[in-house]
């Protein structure tokens, strides 16, 4: 009868542990920064978005939209990229490269930059034998497939190197009755996702990410400061996930290490120059964060920031 009671209360307790939090370490989880660049449009640009966009701009929109449907990051609003790019003449060819993301990423304190190309965005109908003519239409038994392919470059802005490239093709069928006509007919955003194009689109994006998932999870989050008198206060809130209360380390690059052959960045000797506390996430619509000093000082603009 004691061990029926001690079971019960102990579920009990673990029940009202559960519910609370009470007794379990929570650690905030911060959101790693992307900015996802418009893709080049390789294909015959002969279909268009039902928005007006081109297919590559229109794909980039539809994988900026499932990242932040996601939760897991936070996405660099597309005017900010846009502004940062042509104050910088960036781009102009229209073909955005890995040093010209990495560059932007690192102007905009980003962890991850996307870029890419579509590369197939077409169809095919195959006959499937008879045909049945109608009023000059040309009814026919066929089998009607839609290919999307994108080429997609992930890159370390920190250190302006490729992480991951790959190549996501994905086709999508349908069989039955189908007119001799070859339009994407995108009148609307339901039209588009109700199409065979429209489908292999999402599960082209759906992978991409997946993979996004992969790359970013061994990246380490970090920030930096904006500017420091009595607070510091740095590029990252609550919209990275940043919570009041939580300590964060200060650090200061030292001079750039760039390989002479590849040209690429390997980093730079740091030293520690403090600890600071956030007191107010919400600065800036929780894009920034207002920090008391725990220990250190001289803390100055650019310092990087980093988890505890």
């Amino acid at each position: 009868m004691g061990t029926s009671r001690t079971l019960k209360a102990g579920a009990a307790l673990l029940l009202l542990i559960s519910f609370t939090g009470v007794g379990i370490s929570q650690t905030p989880v911060v959101k790693k920064r992307i900015a996802v660049f418009s893709f080049e449009d390789k294909t015959n640009h002969k279909n268009r978005w039902w928005s007006g966009q081109s297919v590559g701009e229109g794909m980039a929109d539809m994988l900026i939209t499932e990242l932040v449907k996601s939760g897991r990051y936070q996405v660099i609003e597309r005017q900010d990229l846009a502004r940062v790019m042509e104050e910088q003449s960036l781009g102009l060819s229209g073909a955005v490269t890995q040093e010209s993301a990495a560059k932007v990423g690192q102007l905009l304190g980003v962890d991850l930059a996307v870029i890419g190309a579509v590369t197939e965005f077409g169809w095919s109908e195959d006959n499937m034998g008879g045909s049945l003519n109608q009023k000059g239409l040309g009814l026919g038994l066929k089998t009607t497939a839609a290919t999307v392919a994108i080429d997609v470059r992930m890159v370390n802005t920190s250190t302006g190197e490729i992480l991951s490239a790959e190549n996501v093709r994905k086709k999508e069928s349908k069989k039955g009755l189908s007119l001799n006509s070859k339009e994407f007919d995108f009148e609307n955003r339901d039209k588009f996702d109700d199409s065979i194009a429209g489908k292999a689109t999402r599960a082209a994006i759906d992978e991409i990410v997946h993979k996004i998932d992969i790359n970013a999870g061994g990246l380490v989050w970090q920030a930096k400061v904006i500017k420091a008198d009595e607070s510091v206060y740095i590029n990252a809130g609550a919209a990275s996930g940043l919570v009041q209360g939580q300590q964060l380390l200060v650090f200061r690059p030292g001079e750039e290490l760039i390989d002479p052959d590849s040209g690429l960045s390997l980093g730079a000797e740091e030293s520690q120059v403090g600890v600071i506390e956030v007191v107010n996430n919400t600065v800036g619509n929780g894009r920034a964060s207002a920090c008391k000093i725990i220990n250190g000082s001289g803390f100055q603009r650019n310092d990087i920031v980093r988890l505890k």
